[in-house]
């Protein structure tokens, strides 16, 4: 489900997935209707497995007699009857029966949507160098990776204050030419920047006498109101843990609220950040 890091950056043949996303009912759309689809098989697979699990042993048989059936368990070899008293046994048997068919029609989907997304993922693949290294070409093509709405452009292009401390952790570029902290924080960029969602990095924020910034400030495309994003990655150490519950404090105390205004992802060495998340993330706020 989740690609390693350096597998989930925008690729050549992502800029044509972005050019045509912007048509109505296009290759976005129709991505993300088969993702959910993959995400609603897979339970429905889990839930069935288990309802089988808690069915009686056997196969229902059913004999016509004139007209009246007859019902028989069958192990493979001899079939029992099923007298009309047992009517329940019969009952779970056949919804076995039913429940198998389906079973196997699922894991036939969810196959072939498995096939799918083992062959075609627009995130997969290296950083395009094209984009990373020359920034005329990047020039050319900004105009897929900024808001096409003139305000949110404007917004997104003004000037503002930027966090000043360490910039020489800035040491991943991003698509859109900008240089950000992690492979996390491009991943964030990159899906971001695909949907044309207006954001500004590391835009300064007053909170009290307290100055923070934000990982991602983020303009609502349909709404123009302000959701923050921080993105917590390094959880398995202690000292940055509790950093992280301390700035998540400050912003409460704010009025600034995980899953209301502010968005909050986490990762460790061993649970890294997936393009999955993101998407489904940016998906379910913004688009």
């Amino acid at each position: 489900m989740c690609e390693n890091h350096a597998k989930n950056y925008l690729t050549p043949s992502a800029i044509l997935f972005i050019i045509r996303k912007k048509q109505k009912g296009g290759l976005f759309t129709i991505y993300n209707q088969m993702y959910a689809r993959r995400r609603r098989l897979e339970a429905e697979i889990t839930s069935i497995k288990a309802q089988l699990a808690s069915l009686p042993e056997g196969k229902l048989i059913c004999s016509r007699n004139g007209t009246r059936y007859k019902w028989y368990r069958s192990d493979g070899h001899t079939p029992v009857y099923i007298p009309k008293k047992q009517q329940h046994l019969a009952k779970q048997l056949a919804l076995k029966k039913h429940l198998t068919f389906l079973l196997e029609n699922l894991k036939q989907e969810k196959a072939a949507l498995d096939s799918f997304f083992q062959y075609y993922d627009p995130a997969r693949g290296e950083t395009d160098p094209i984009l990373a290294e020359h920034p005329e070409v990047r020039r050319l093509l900004a105009s897929y990776f900024q808001p096409s709405d003139q305000k949110h452009f404007n917004w997104m292009n003004s000037s503002y204050e930027t966090n000043p401390n360490y910039p020489e952790r800035k040491t991943h570029k991003t698509t859109s030419g900008i240089w950000v902290r992690s492979k996390s924080e491009a991943m964030i960029e990159a899906v971001l920047s695909e949907n044309q969602i207006p954001f500004r990095y590391e835009c300064a924020l007053g909170l009290g006498d307290t100055t923070v910034y934000p990982d991602f400030t983020i303009l609502h495309p349909h709404t123009d109101s302000i959701y923050y994003w921080e993105h917590f990655g390094l959880m398995d150490n202690p000292a940055y843990c509790q950093r992280a519950c301390s700035k998540l404090h400050l912003y409460t105390s704010h009025g600034i609220i995980p899953t209301v205004n502010l968005i909050t992802t986490y990762e460790t060495k061993e649970h890294p950040l997936c393009m999955d998340t993101i998407k489904r993330t940016v998906e379910e706020y913004f688009l």
